[in-house]
């Protein structure tokens, strides 16, 4: 969770980018490999496949420039984003998350909001061409973008094995128990495990 304070616009935005980021990374802990790949909902979205499509996207591969064509070979790789491969590992997945996490928030850090910058095309949603924003624009949308896959990664997890976003964050971190919420322990899910 990201504290309250009497923070500045650069540091709430940062705040909560990386207050979603941690809460995506959290949502893998304790997994398996096969609980990772694991899709326990209607949809084919798994944990890992949640982690491995932020780091697709903070990595900057989504982007879409003015008169770039959107090609298959570029549809594939966005939907592969989804997804493990079999000869992926949480591990690596997760090694991978946290060098892109790194370097995307240090270069949040260093983002004037008020900044004049482009947002590529998003044909998807009927945006054909680059339109001037400002970095706050961008920014904004990553923590909802961000919020709405930790939010996917939360679900997936409690359907994996009943484990809550709070209990995950309470033993990653190592933090006691409340009147409100314990810490995750692996012997929690044994039962709910694929």
């Amino acid at each position: 969770m990201f504290p309250p304070d009497e923070h500045s616009e650069s540091e709430t935005l940062l705040g909560y980018l990386a207050s979603q980021l941690e809460a995506l990374r959290t949502s893998a802990h304790g997994l398996t490999d096969a609980q990772a790949r694991a899709t326990p909902t209607r949809s084919t979205l798994s944990v890992g496949g949640m982690l491995k499509h932020a780091t697709y996207v903070l990595s900057g591969s989504a982007q879409v420039v003015e008169g770039v064509e959107i090609t298959e070979e570029a549809q594939a790789d966005f939907a592969g984003s989804f997804t493990l491969t079999d000869d992926e590992t949480l591990e690596e997945v997760r090694g991978r998350f946290d060098e892109t996490v790194a370097a995307y928030l240090e270069r949040v850090r260093s983002i004037d909001p008020d900044a004049p910058t482009v947002e590529p095309p998003a044909p998807w949603d009927g945006v054909l061409q680059a339109t001037p924003v400002r970095h706050r624009y961008q920014l904004v949308h990553h923590v909802e973008e961000l919020a709405r896959h930790a939010g996917h990664a939360d679900i997936l997890r409690e359907q994996l094995d009943g484990a809550t976003a709070l209990s995950l964050r309470l033993a990653v971190l190592g933090l006691p128990g409340n009147d409100f919420v314990q810490p995750w322990r692996p012997e929690d899910g044994a039962s709910g495990s694929p």
